[in-house]
């Protein structure tokens, strides 16, 4: 809903309430660097409070890692540019651009706890003060939620009798640092007691339990702060963040954060900056109950390291990942958490150098990544990604996204995408100019044979295409991506096809139902050979698939096994929205 000064948009309570999240968006300043501008929030017939709106960890532009100025040129001059269908610094005379160029990242978020708790049926209105300096606003969402009382542990190294400044005027870490080698000594937990306290930098932890009041009462915040000279690790910014030892110092074991909010002031994406919410290497560890908000990263794991739950948590408004399990992270899982509004891959791994092993992402919900994908697994041993939803990603990224790709280790044993469902995904990837799949199956750097199995899923509305197998143009004849089992999916709307085979290699569909099929159900271009035998790309029909759209049966007789049906950029035909079956 925009807004302009003086309008409002009302809402219900579902059910009661003494918490609210407002999701919004305002202009950013015309020479970059974000505005400040009032909201007013009304419950019942109670007296209004007026919370600031910002949009200073909004707004980048330009092409990856991006930037803050509206009016920068071209970062990259020699990179493929789809908006003129050129490689600007190979043309002459050099293309110009219209600025700002690909704004993106537009939105933000901000919670309010309220005075008291709300009955349902309340109506919440949010209003743009006539005196507002956004010449507009958005209001993309509002969650409520009814929010329990501070938790206390009284047994407990409390940070406070430390020193630790609760109003948040003074630096916190040195008195929290106190309180976790009492606490280390006696064998006792961290208490946080609910505030706010101010942390600059990296707080490190080992075999040590820390516990705030609870994610709304408690809260680490901290500036993002220049390094006089650069780290060894390449950072020139620290920030405020709970890291685990390096893996290469041993890393740290049985630690367990609970209970608390990160909030952060990363604004430029730097990604020598080790600048995230939670970091380092942590084994036999849980992180539960954290809302974690403006780190760069939320959550980005260097491994080797094993046995680490992350659930219960809220990551969003990031620069780029939301959590990344990164080199050897093991026997470990991300769980019932939200993540929102990531500048990058929403839960990742990556395989880099060494192998990730036998880890899940499960019952997450993940929406509105801005660039890549929701759930991106680049390698690894017998992975699982299940029942998690994905909605909307933004831009040149899918929901489910599996590649050999950025050096990761290859894929052995099992990759397993099991009863996720997506929504409205499978953005247009500006790279190439084609639409992508809501899967998104990707050989890049070697080929992908691993036993990929795609079961109970549901993909609904999906932008293109359901599913997408696509090796990369200049070693289509060299990589193939094989093995792969769909079996008891559901398709419910795709804006072209149900399948798009942009490779060499197979696959075998069990008991598909498609409906409201854009284009051909099956586009196979296999590898773009069009020899007299057939598509490179086989499509083994094990039965069962039933449905289609405008075209007639998703999968037809005659495009089988490996018949041409290659339309590379089919009409695109928006599908009417999910219903029951």
């Amino acid at each position: 809903m925009r807004l302009l000064p003086g309008q409002f948009v009302e809402f219900r309570l579902p059910k009661a309430a003494n918490a609210l999240t407002v999701r919004y968006a305002i202009p950013d300043a015309p020479t970059g660097g974000g505005i400040t501008s009032p909201l007013d929030v009304t419950v019942g017939n109670d007296r209004a409070r007026t919370i600031t709106l910002t949009s200073e960890y909004s707004w980048l532009y330009n092409q990856y890692p991006f930037t803050n100025d509206p009016d920068a040129g071209l970062l990259h001059p020699d990179w493929w540019i789809t908006e003129c269908g050129c490689v600007p610094a190979a043309t002459t005379p050099a293309p110009t651009i219209t600025t700002p160029f690909r704004p993106m990242h537009f939105y933000d978020e901000q919670r309010v706890l309220l005075d008291r708790t709300y009955r349902a049926g309340e109506t919440v209105r949010l209003t743009v003060p006539k005196r507002a300096a956004a010449a507009w606003t958005v209001i993309d969402l509002l969650d409520s939620q009814l929010v329990g009382a501070p938790h206390v542990r009284l047994k407990a190294a409390n940070a406070v009798l430390f020193g630790a400044d609760p109003t948040g005027r003074r630096d916190a870490a040195p008195a929290i640092e106190r309180a976790i080698a009492f606490a280390q000594k006696r064998d006792l937990p961290v208490y946080l007691p609910p505030g706010t306290y101010q942390v600059n930098r990296h707080i490190v932890v080992d075999d040590v339990t820390i516990e705030g009041a609870g994610s709304w009462w408690t809260t680490l915040r901290g500036r993002e702060v220049a390094l006089e000279t650069p780290a060894p690790d390449g950072s020139v910014h620290t920030g405020v963040g709970i890291y685990g030892k390096p893996a290469a110092d041993g890393g740290s074991r049985d630690v367990h954060l609970s209970g608390f909010a990160i909030q952060g002031d990363v604004r430029e994406r730097i990604d020598t900056d080790q600048v995230n919410g939670v970091g380092g290497a942590m084994s036999d560890s849980t992180i539960r109950d954290l809302y974690i908000q403006h780190t760069k990263v939320g959550m980005w794991f260097d491994g080797p390291m094993s046995n680490l739950v992350v659930s219960d948590t809220v990551i969003v408004d990031q620069i780029a990942d939301g959590v990344n399990f990164h080199t050897g992270v093991t026997d470990s899982v991300v769980r019932n958490s939200i993540i929102r509004n990531t500048g990058d891959d929403a839960l990742a791994m990556w395989a880099q150098g060494t192998t990730n092993a036998r880890n899940t992402f499960e019952r997450n919900t993940v929406q509105t990544p801005t660039l890549a994908n929701g759930i991106a697994i680049y390698g690894g041993e017998d992975i699982t990604v299940v029942g998690n939803l994905v909605a909307d990603p933004v831009r040149e990224g899918s929901a489910l996204h599996a590649g050999s790709r950025f050096g990761a280790e290859p894929f052995t044993g099992s990759l397993r995408f099991v009863d996720n469902t997506t929504v409205r995904a499978g953005t247009y990837e500006l790279n190439w100019n084609i639409g992508l799949g809501a899967l998104w199956v990707f050989a890049l750097d070697r080929s992908i044979d691993v036993d990929l199995q795609v079961v109970g899923d549901h993909f609904l509305d999906s932008t293109y295409n359901a599913l997408m197998l696509v090796t990369d143009w200049p070693v289509k004849d060299l990589y193939s991506i094989t093995n792969v089992d769909v079996r008891d999916v559901r398709v419910d709307g795709t804006g072209t096809s149900v399948l798009s085979a942009r490779s060499a290699g197979s696959a075998t569909f069990t008991n598909v139902d498609a409906r409201n099929v854009g284009a051909v159900g099956i586009n196979n271009c296999g590898a773009f050979g069009f020899t007299p035998a057939g598509s490179e790309f086989t499509v083994v029909d094990g039965g069962g698939n039933d449905g289609g759209g405008t075209t007639g049966p998703w999968m037809a007789p005659w495009e089988l096994p490996n018949t041409i049906t290659c339309d590379d950029r089919p009409p695109v035909v928006p599908p009417p929205p999910p219903s029951a079956w």
